[in-house]
């Protein structure tokens, strides 16, 4: 339907460019005050007559005036201006009455509340003031929003006030207290950039609903407990709506939208029943208390009367609205009884009593003192007169029903506590709000990110990377389905937007940035079900949606598998062949904690790894989830704690970040991009934004990974938090390893990194056991000292006591080197056996060491050859069979004989063909030298044993390392350092053998010389 044009005056003079405008009825209906921000006055008209008859212009501010508020008794009149102040005035007449406040920056909102006992007022300041009337006294200042306050609004029950800043984000206030009781963040369109746009927002005349201008050219419904969704109104508006208003019986409302057009709607049918088209758009309206009309001015400061406003074939908007006498009556009970009346709950009213002095107790005789503004009620009425009486009497009563009022007030706030939380809503990872006007990110990750601005009609869509040098630029594309949400992987994108249109469809598209055949984009229609979640991997794509099915395409488009879920989806992640989805195990807790659920699925495999409860700090929900860089699940929450999914303890999640210790002041927030090992790749936001957004390019931060240790008496929280996030990446090398050592694929470089990072986490171990043996925490060390896994570092530590001069934990760490030792040389496999690759198996014992320093000092001057690359002995058959002669058993039945020969041939004959004839001068050679040798090796043994030595027989000596160094350390029992004369011993007597092989070799040298010179 459509209205007659409503052609509209110039009420103030001078506005040549847009500027933000108000308008506001009075109660009695027949006066309605204008303003404009680009005008220092304020005018009243009278709307008796029309035209009205006078206007009167109220000049006491310095700057224009933005904001307006006519108290329910329409006695007086509240303006607020740029120039800070907020100004009182009697009404209609538009006397002066004071300043009632200043501010440090311009005002942008006013309200009363029902009983015109309180004034709130908000603008670009931090915090909203709560003005008591009677004396102008400051009752209480609420702060929350990060954000200018546009929008103030109180219940009609006098238990909340509603509020809306520039960002969208709305605050239920509780007036008891003074605190939050629910936030909805980022609800309403942003305004920020435009001075002469303002976010609203409006209570129902019963109190029950708010009403809030959405982001989808709607206005939606917000229940007034739970601060849940209820409904929705969406019609005509081509653009955002930008003020609302409720008819005096709540079963209307308009609604003014950038579109330039004013709707009427039916709230209880939801669909517009009237329209009026305008040349400019309409900033602020204001419906007649008692009358269809409607006030309206725009951006220009031109001001009208819409009337009628609805059809007379229909209700009446004040059938069943409540009187104005009702209405006051109501007010001043709430106002000047609600601390003695235990059935109702607590208000400000009852604050302003307990303000610590800021105000003076409310008495009827001030209550008498304010109603004198108002010119048509000098005197009490016998209405009046008997409600005083009833004031008075319930007064006397104070003293007894001041415990039921308190024990009332608890029971109020508990219940609203056990109402029924809000379960959070499905989200894209890397995804910030829409905003009106402005690029927006799908899709922000470590790769790069999606972004998105919404034109008339359709969407423009850009794909970015953050390394430019990876291939040709994407191109943009076209949107014309109005996709709100989208992932990003190395191998393409997919895309997906809600139900919409007559058929109620959802669509899913994915484009490949790159494929062999043409036209590879596909795309996928769901009737009926709604997308909430994308998400993609290697070789495929997945959807999740409201019905609680996830379903999984093949790069391709086939339509693979369809699985249910257990409940609503919250989001989901992919990682090469994983994908993670969230989802709701159940409702939320009364306390409002969310319960949520983690499953990964392996999608080549078919099979499923993880199914466990996501764990959140209480009273938070989740922001962020996803992978990181190595492939490891990981939780962000609104509490700015990161974890970690780990094997520890059956699978579990580490808190490895904080927020609160990480930020720097109170107004940082960190919003989360992605992780690796040891860095948290993120973009810091300043209040009043928790989000970036697109231009300027934000810049990514790295910040260390920190584990929330507690204050420890070692003072060494630095070198902890090193060790634990050591040993968390050393496991998930091991279950890599684990994974690639099953699948039969190379593990050479992982080796190294597990080996390396061992080293690592063994000299945080040493420098923590330094700062125990500092702070005289020895028990500590000791169970230090149990956690390191190379023998050198249990090597080092030994001498760090020593140096420190503590013998005592010296012998216990000389212990625990003994009893590892033992225990190696009972192990069936002892020794680190060498695969086909060079790489070590599995069944490598504890001690990483392959040899003991003495060893390695003996070794390294005689021999060229490292104990890891020691080549096998090249034996003709001959040589078998003069090893067999002299008693010797073949290499490959003799591990230790086989290297202890190859040992001395390699000195012998550095460069031997194993294919070169041998002649019987050589055989002889090589068999008198053989026989020496072992000769030699017996008299070193037997030496070594009467000096008090302990060892094993030859053929368990046989079982050890692959090379002689190697035996002869296990071979020897540990001894204490501290004994001097055994370990000198020991170098003495194995330094004597070798150099008695030496004195061998040279004289047989002679002997084989003196021969060929006869011959």
């Amino acid at each position: 339907m459509k209205g007659r044009s409503l052609k509209l005056r110039e009420a103030h003079k001078g506005t040549s460019s847009p500027s933000l405008c108000s308008v506001v009825w009075g109660l009695d209906g027949c006066h309605v005050a204008t303003a404009s921000a680009a005008d220092t006055a304020v005018s009243i008209h009278d709307a008796a007559g029309q035209p009205p008859a006078s206007v009167t212009s109220l000049r006491h501010h310095k700057d224009g005036v933005t904001a307006l508020a006519v108290s329910p008794n329409s006695g007086t009149l509240a303006t607020g201006s740029i120039d800070h102040s907020v100004k009182v005035y009697s009404f209609p007449d538009g006397e002066f009455q004071s300043n009632v406040t200043r501010f440090t920056l311009p005002i942008r909102s006013l309200a009363f509340n029902r009983s015109g006992s309180l004034l709130a007022a908000a603008g670009d300041d931090d915090g909203i003031k709560l003005i008591a009337t009677i004396d102008s006294s400051i009752s209480k200042v609420l702060k929350g929003h990060k954000g200018s306050v546009t929008g103030l609004s109180f219940d009609p029950k006098n238990e909340f006030l509603a509020s809306v800043d520039g960002f969208g984000t709305i605050i239920y206030w509780e007036l008891s207290s003074g605190k939050s009781v629910h936030t909805l963040k980022a609800v309403a369109p942003s305004c920020d950039s435009d001075a002469t746009l303002l976010n609203v927002l409006s209570w129902s005349p019963d109190g029950e609903t708010l009403a809030v201008p959405g982001l989808r050219n709607d206005v939606v419904m917000y229940d007034r407990d739970t601060a849940e969704k209820l409904f929705t109104l969406k019609g005509e508006h081509e653009r955002p709506v930008c003020c609302l208003c409720w008819s005096p019986n709540g079963k209307y409302m308009a609604t003014s939208g950038l579109d330039k057009q004013i709707l009427i709607w039916d709230v209880e049918l939801r669909q517009d029943i009237e329209r009026q088209k305008f040349d400019e758009r309409i900033c602020c309206l204001s419906w007649k208390s008692n009358g269809n009309a409607i006030a309206v001015i725009d951006v220009m400061g031109k001001f009208g009367i819409w009337e009628p406003v609805v059809p007379s074939c229909m209700k009446s908007p004040t059938e069943g609205a409540p009187s104005a006498q009702a209405r006051h009556a109501k007010g001043l009970l709430l106002f000047d009884d609600v601390d003695e009346d235990p059935s109702t709950s607590g208000s400000l009213d009852d604050a302003i009593d307990e303000s610590h002095g800021e105000s003076a107790p409310i008495s009827h005789k001030r209550l008498k003192k304010q109603s004198s503004f108002d010119d048509h009620s000098n005197e009490y009425t016998d209405g009046e007169k008997e409600l005083a009486h009833q004031i008075e009497s319930r007064k006397r009563s104070t003293s007894k029903l001041k415990e039921t009022t308190g024990r009332g007030k608890e029971e109020c706030a508990i219940s609203r506590k056990l109402t029924k939380a809000k379960t959070q809503e499905a989200f894209q990872p890397g995804s910030t709000p829409p905003q009106y006007g402005k690029r927006r990110f799908l899709s922000y990750n470590m790769l790069g990110s999606i972004t998105t601005i919404e034109n008339e009609g359709y969407s423009h869509i850009e794909v970015d990377f953050h390394d430019t040098g990876r291939g040709p630029r994407v191109p943009s594309m076209t949107d014309y389905f109005g996709f709100t949400m989208a992932s990003l992987s190395e191998m393409g994108s997919v895309f997906a937007n809600p139900c919409k249109g007559e058929k109620n469809t959802s669509t899913l598209m994915y484009r490949p940035f790159s494929s062999w055949a043409n036209n590879s984009e596909w795309s996928m229609r769901f009737e009926e079900e709604e997308v909430k979640a994308v998400s993609l991997g290697t070789g495929w794509v997945a959807a999740v949606t409201n019905l609680n099915f996830l379903r999984i395409f093949t790069e391709g488009g086939l339509q693979r598998h369809i699985l249910s879920l257990n409940g609503p989806v919250v989001t989901a992640a992919g990682f090469k062949d994983e994908l993670a989805i969230v989802t709701h195990a159940s409702d939320c807790l009364p306390s409002g904690d969310q319960v949520l659920e983690v499953k990964v699925f392996n999608i080549s495999e078919g099979t499923q790894s993880v199914e466990c409860r996501l764990p959140l700090t209480p009273s938070s929900h989740l922001t962020w989830f996803g992978f990181s860089e190595e492939g490891q699940l990981s939780s962000y929450d609104s509490e700015g704690v990161l974890r970690v999914f780990c094997d520890h303890y059956g699978g579990s999640w580490l808190p490895v970040f904080s927020a609160r210790k990480a930020s720097k002041s109170e107004d940082e927030s960190y919003w989360v991009v992605g992780l690796n090992a040891s860095k948290l790749f993120c973009i810091v936001c300043k209040s009043p934004d928790s989000y970036p957004s697109v231009m300027p390019k934000p810049v990514l931060t790295l910040l260390s990974l920190s584990v929330p240790l507690a204050s420890s008496d070692l003072g060494a929280a630095d070198l902890e938090n090193e060790f634990i996030m050591r040993n968390l990446h050393l496991s998930q090398i091991q279950k890599k390893l684990s994974r690639m050592a099953t699948a039969d694929l190379d593990t050479i470089a992982l080796d190294d990194e597990a080996f390396n990072m061992e080293a690592s986490i063994d000299r945080c171990i040493l420098r923590l056991i330094a700062s125990c043996c500092n702070g005289d925490k020895l028990v500590r060390a000791t169970e230090l000292a149990k956690l390191l896994s190379l023998e050198k570092s249990v090597r080092g530590a030994i001498k760090l006591v020593t140096v420190l001069k503590l013998p005592i934990l010296a012998e216990r760490f000389s212990n625990i080197l003994e009893e590892r030792l033992l225990n190696e040389l009972k192990r069936p496999a002892v020794v680190t056996g060498l695969s086909s690759n060079g790489t070590s198996t599995k069944n490598a014992p504890l001690m990483k060491a392959s040899m003991t320093s003495e060893a390695t000092e003996v070794m390294q001057p005689e021999s060229t050859f490292q104990p890891s690359t020691l080549p096998k002995p090249c034996l003709t058959k001959q040589d078998k069979t003069e090893s067999k002669k002299v008693g010797m058993a073949e290499p490959h039945n003799d591990p230790k004989e086989e290297t202890a020969m190859a040992t001395s041939t390699n000195r012998c004959h550095q460069q031997m063909d194993p294919f070169a004839k041998i002649s019987k001068t050589q055989e002889v050679e090589e068999k008198d030298k053989r026989e020496q040798h072992m000769e030699l090796c017996k008299n070193a043994s037997e030496g070594t044993a009467k000096e008090g030595v302990n060892q094993v027989n030859t053929r368990s000596a046989g079982e050890g390392n692959s090379n002689e160094a190697a035996n002869q350390r296990q071979s020897h029992r540990p001894v204490n350092p501290f004994i001097k004369s055994a370990n000198n011993q020991g170098k003495s007597s194995l330094l004597d053998s070798i150099k008695k092989m030496k004195k061998a070799d040279h004289e047989k040298d002679e002997k084989l010389n003196n021969k060929k010179a006869r011959v």
